[in-house]
């Protein structure tokens, strides 16, 4: 995870101020990461889509 986050957000970018890493770090794992990025573990589907799938299925069944 750490890696990723280093890789995809830290290192292309110089914060100004701690506060402002932050909140971008902050961002970056709660909107990105957790909702939308591809997780393997979810059969290569986002988390939002995953669950999209999973209700979508509930329903049917």
């Amino acid at each position: 995870f750490f890696g990723t986050l280093k890789n995809e957000l830290i290192h292309h970018r110089r914060y100004a101020t701690r506060k402002e890493a932050i909140k971008d770090i902050t961002e970056y794992i709660e909107v990105f990461y957790n909702r939308q990025r591809i997780q393997e573990r979810l059969n290569y589907l986002s988390p939002a889509q995953y669950l999209k799938q999973f209700y979508i299925m509930r329903q049917a069944a």
